[in-house]
């Protein structure tokens, strides 16, 4: 994962399954010809408001999820929100089932599997914890994941930065604003709540592997639908174990398809469109700010307050993420420039 593209896939927070069709996006190569450094700015202002609307949309939707599981549970959530986009998925790509192999259909099995945990664990942890917390302990998946790919020291000082972030938001840590934390605060966070965050990270990371292993092997978004048919048919069992018909009632279908339309669809959509005009590693900076779009949906719409010290350690882990994916991307065009023997060139129109 040394190249440019690998950038995002190593460190995107937002909607994972964007990085299926990552490679399909076919954006050329940023770093020649085009226009001029004034109007490459105005041309990327677009991509760069489809992400943050897709970011937006992505954690509202997680927001919804939340005020929905009192009637549908956890595990019935997630098997409302993949059942409807697999559904919207599978109708727009019309995936053949016909011309793979054996490997192809074991990397779909496990693109599947990891998204259906990756979204179980997630949604178990969204229940038990405030959602900007679980996405912030979430994303330490994709960050170590960069990290290890990277295999450089200064990588290092990344995951220590998000280390004292995490420490920061467990309270177990002293404030840097004085003494104690503030009132409404993620203090005491409920500590299965957050095994089960760190868990979908991990998840997150091997969806992220597998995810462009199944997009090498499959054309567009057709590996996406047939993983994203997996997952829900996983999942099925449990959300029906747990919910039964209340499942079936109209509200609750209609709010879960809501979810899915907000955090699968619409921002998959989006980031797919920002993806063509848009550099890999600039889209991975800008996901890595979904943990404090995350605590802003919280604060919104399920009133989770956020202290000083909270926003701090957000920060710290947002930063650590940001600092991830541009060390990657510098490293992927540096090997990229020596393989061509070419010098890489610093300060192009990939954001650096």
């Amino acid at each position: 994962m040394n190249d440019s593209r690998s950038a995002a896939p190593a460190a995107a927070v937002g909607v994972p399954e964007a990085v299926a069709a990552l490679d399909g996006t076919g954006h050329g190569d940023p770093g020649r010809g085009g226009p001029g450094r004034g109007e490459a700015r105005r041309t990327t202002l677009g991509p760069v408001a489809l992400v943050v609307a897709g970011g937006l949309s992505v954690q509202f939707g997680a927001a919804v999820a939340v005020l929905l599981m009192p009637r549908a549970g956890a595990l019935g959530v997630v098997t409302l929100r993949l059942a409807a986009a697999a559904l919207v998925l599978l109708v727009v790509c019309r995936p053949s089932l016909r011309g793979h192999s054996r490997a192809d259909w074991g990397t779909v099995l496990a693109f599947g599997v990891a998204m259906g945990g990756m979204n179980t664990l997630f949604y178990q942890a969204a229940d038990r914890i405030p959602l900007g917390a679980a996405v912030t302990l979430e994303v330490l998946g994709p960050l170590v994941l960069s990290v290890v790919a990277s295999r450089r020291l200064l990588n290092l000082v990344w995951a220590g930065l998000a280390l004292c972030g995490v420490v920061l938001l467990s309270g177990m840590g002293p404030s840097p604003f004085g003494q104690g934390r503030e009132a409404g605060g993620f203090d005491g966070l409920d500590p299965i709540g957050a095994a089960y965050a760190l868990a979908a990270g991990a998840m997150w990371a091997a969806y992220i592997v597998f995810s462009a292993r199944t997009g090498r092997r499959f054309p567009q978004a057709d590996g996406l639908a047939l993983a994203m048919a997996v997952a829900a048919v996983l999942s099925l069992p449990l959300g029906v174990l747990e919910s039964g018909s209340k499942l079936l009632v109209p509200s609750t279908l209609g709010l879960g398809a809501a979810v899915a339309l907000l955090s699968s669809v619409l921002p998959y959509t989006l980031e797919l469109m920002a993806l063509r005009r848009l550099p890999a590693p600039t889209f991975a900076v800008l996901m890595s700010l979904e943990p404090a779009i995350a605590a802003m949906a919280g604060f919104l719409i399920l009133d989770q307050a956020l202290s000083t010290t909270d926003a701090l350690a957000i920060a710290l882990v947002v930063g650590a993420s940001m600092g991830a994916v541009r060390a990657t991307a510098r490293r992927g065009r540096m090997e990229k420039g020596t393989k061509s023997g070419r010098r890489p060139v610093r300060g192009n129109r990939e954001g650096h």
